[in-house]
């Protein structure tokens, strides 16, 4: 397989226009630096524009994400430092390529302080540290630990006997296990206890709810930053600075800014720091419907909410009603809009009241303080606070679209409980001071939907999994042809430069899991049949936790007729993935508290379905609806590919991927054996389990954005209909340069087992522009009009060029 030619550029600082990137997961045991510049010929000869780098600054050692920072002001020497950067750099603009970086602001690792410096010195010398005002740290003297930094570590309450002196160092440590804290200057002696109760902070049990600073959610190992100080702003962007001053990058990607005090600031001053041409794209969910804030200097999201599109307009609606009940029947819920919305309420205030306790308790003491309340009851106002936050529908609301919302839902919470109007009025009183509780309130509010929503509504609910995706609404079944088609052409318009996704190191499941998962909502009463009697086989653990892992061992099964026990590491895979899942959705055993039994019952389960008639059944269902879940896994990626914004691939996915929740997805890919298949490729694929075929149309439309790109990035979009009995079941539109005919057409197909029922696609037709139109997938031509039959005769999708 050949590529059109790579220009390359004379001068290695010319800037290179985004067109599509290809996310790598960099860790210094499998992919650095060097490794990046050791791939990088095969990407520019896949048509990749853009590498896009996970975190690159100094992380946690052995991190395998490099999420949890602990020195912000270095190139992590694991990946190669800072000339192993510049190195590759170099290497990709020789190639005509770029760089764009994952930053990090929101939070660091602290959970080893001897790695985190700042962090060390805060914990060593309290609020007379130069770093103290780094952190959001809860020194007031009702934060449960006596006004000192209350250290979640302990696993028990016996642990505190345990801890001894360290004087193996250069200076004393307290030391627990293999855990070691500083010693405040002038406080050593010979009994740990003593000297723990001497020091600024307090170790105290993981399960007290209690934690002396704000977290990244709820995770203690992750310490929040407060970049609304300038200085640490400056310092923590300080490498940013240096690489757009030397430009070896070409853009940034923020990682979750609804932590921050006030986003909008932190983007207006991050977006001056790197200048109006670099690409800046935000990790933002952006729930049912919200629209992404135009007055932000950003040019878009990092793709959630394209991904939910993109699988969304091709589940069958015609499924709903099946595999509701289906869901009804082994759950005692349909998973549909009403439990969606009753839960939703009810767990965020559970999360409120056990998880994010310590966030819960400082956001009050703050509504009191800003409102002048302080003799107003705690209890009270927590009761109205949490009420308000659970049932707003979005992350978080001071963004400018979302103007009045908290009015609405203060006014209707106030409606329903008139016992509430006095907090309430200390609550709207605070907020609209605009300060400290205004900045907690919406923190809190993010943190609350993320634990409810992604990490245990979407574990509890057992409809349809693939629709439990970040950024997506599982309550939504599915998205017509003339919304998918006007929410794509709101993209183009508006933000014809954001980042779109299939697959992420986030996703709860990969592009290609969740579209053989999504084609069950064409056979919904084969899968409710099969269901039924594979639990009468081999009855599973409890009803939900059955249903929910049926559809993704359905989703991830081996499809080259592979028995599953003998594939490597598959065993070992859906156990660490069920025993994540149910833990998640904490009906039956939780982080907090691991039921051994059950999870015992349920890895019991897995081996009798993988080893037994079960496992053998499911393979086979797996065998004769493959065709159709690659069908619609070409469908997503030519979709995405060609569709308005800049498309993101992430590592490995040019082939057929089976990726479950992280840390699976997040696992080494073998870049040899896509190099010498890309290689290889000399005429158009069978559809088949090898995904050679995903690997010709990812390149062919990453060719075409490189060879038009006027077409794509700020060009047209216009959608096409067919005519004909089965016009249903095509999507398609065409791209073309503003105010020009259009020069590209992309057309797939949908529910297309539905489309076998109905005998193919019988007269149905669509009428292309005018023209010559050629398939750079099978070299076919066509004009005038086009039957559908002859158009797919080779592949379920076309990419047809004028």
């Amino acid at each position: 397989m050949t590529s059109t030619p790579e220009h390359r550029t004379d001068a290695l600082t010319r800037p290179t226009p985004v067109r599509s990137t290809y996310r790598l997961q960099l860790r210094p045991d499998a992919l650095t630096f060097a490794d990046a510049r050791a791939i990088a010929e095969y990407l520019q000869q896949l048509g990749i524009s853009h590498l896009y780098l996970s975190p690159v600054l100094t992380a946690a050692r052995g991190s395998t994400h490099g999420y949890d920072i602990t020195d912000p002001t270095s190139v992590s020497a694991g990946l190669g430092g800072p000339a192993g950067l510049k190195a590759l750099s170099d290497e990709v603009r020789s190639r005509g390529m770029g760089l764009i970086v994952d930053l990090v602001p929101n939070h660091v690792g602290v959970a080893d302080p001897r790695q985190n410096p700042w962090w060390w010195d805060v914990l060593r010398l309290g609020r007379k540290s130069q770093y103290a005002h780094f952190f959001d740290i809860d020194w007031s003297s009702g934060n449960g630990a006596g006004g000192r930094i209350a250290l979640p570590v302990l696993a028990n309450e016996n642990d505190p006997a345990a801890l001894t002196v360290d004087r193996s160092g250069p200076e004393p440590m307290l030391a627990l296990h293999d855990m070691r804290f500083p010693i405040a200057p002038g406080t050593e002696g010979e009994n740990a206890l003593r000297i723990h109760d001497k020091q600024h902070y307090r170790l105290v049990n993981w399960k007290s709810g209690l934690c002396g600073y704000r977290r990244y959610f709820t995770v203690g190992g992750l310490a929040a930053l407060r970049q609304e100080e300038s200085e640490v702003f400056e310092i923590t962007h300080r490498e940013l600075a240096a690489w757009c001053e030397h430009d070896l990058i070409d853009g940034v990607r923020v990682d979750h800014p609804d932590g921050l005090a006030r986003p909008a600031a932190y983007l207006a001053r991050l977006r001056a720091l790197i200048g109006p041409q670099r690409l800046l794209v935000i990790e933002k969910v952006l729930s049912n419907r919200e629209p992404l804030d135009a007055t932000l200097p950003i040019d878009g999201t990092t793709g959630y909410d394209a991904l939910a599109d993109l699988g969304g307009v091709l589940i069958d609606p015609d499924g709903e009603k099946q595999l509701t009940e289906l869901s009804r029947q082994f759950t005692g819920h349909g998973s549909d809009r009403a439990w969606f919305t009753e839960h939703e309420h009810r767990i965020k205030r559970a999360v409120a009241e056990t998880m994010l306790v310590p966030e819960t308790r400082r956001l009050v003491a703050a509504l009191k303080r800003d409102a002048r309340a302080e003799n107003c009851d705690s209890m009270a106002l927590t009761n109205a606070t949490i009420e308000v936050l659970s049932f707003l529908p979005v992350y978080r609301t001071d963004y400018t679209p979302l103007a009045g919302m908290v009015a609405a839902v203060v006014a209707e919470v106030a409606r329903r409980n008139s016992e509430l109007t006095a907090p309430l009025q200390v609550l709207v009183t605070a907020l609209a001071a605009n300060g400290e509780a205004a900045v907690r309130f919406h923190q809190l509010g993010g943190a609350m939907s993320a634990k409810a929503v992604e990490d245990t509504m979407f574990y509890r609910a057992a409809r349809l999994v693939s629709l439990q995706e970040m950024g997506a609404d599982p309550a939504r079944f599915g998205l017509s042809l003339i919304e998918f088609h006007l929410a794509n052409a709101e993209r183009a318009t508006r933000w014809p430069a954001t980042m779109t996704a299939l697959s992420t190191h986030d996703t709860k499941r990969g592009e290609d899991v969740r579209a053989r998962i999504g084609i069950l909502s064409q056979v919904p009463d084969i899968w409710a049949r099969a269901v039924s009697a594979w639990n009468d086989i081999a009855p599973g653990p409890d009803g939900a936790t059955t249903l929910f892992l049926l559809q993704n061992m359905f989703g991830v099964w081996p499809a080259d007729r592979r028995p599953a026990a003998t594939v490597p590491g598959f065993r070992e895979r859906l156990h660490l993935f069920a025993e994540k899942a149910v833990r998640e959705a904490g009906t039956r055993s939780s982080w907090e508290e691991p039921d051994v039994d059950f999870e015992t019952a349920v890895h019991r389960w897995i081996d009798s379905v993988i080893d037994g008639p079960v496992g053998a059944e499911l393979a086979e269902l797996v065998d004769d609806l493959a065709p159709h879940a690659w069908s619609d896994s070409l469908a997503q990626k030519l979709l995405q590919l060609c569709g308005p914004g800049i498309p993101d691939i992430y590592q490995g996915c040019e082939l057929w991927e089976d990726s479950l929740v992280d840390p699976d997805n997040r696992r080494p890919v073998d870049f040899t054996h896509r190099t010498l298949l890309l290689q290889s490729l000399t005429g158009t694929p069978d559809l088949d389990s090898s995904g050679a075929v995903k690997m010709w149309i990812v390149a062919y439309a990453l060719w075409l954005r490189r060879e038009r790109p006027e077409c794509f990035v700020g060009g047209s979009y216009a959608p096409l209909f067919a005519v004909g009995d089965q016009a249903q079941h095509l999507v398609s539109f065409a791209r073309g340069r503003t105010g020009e005919t259009p020069e590209v057409i992309v057309a797939a197909t949908r529910h297309s087992i539905r489309l076998d029922e109905a005998g193919g696609w019988g007269d149905t037709v669509l009428d292309l522009p005018q023209g010559h139109w050629t398939d750079r997938l099978t070299g076919h031509t066509f004009s005038g009009r086009a039957r559908l039959e002859k158009l797919f005769a080779r592949l379920p999708i076309a990419l047809l060029v004028r």
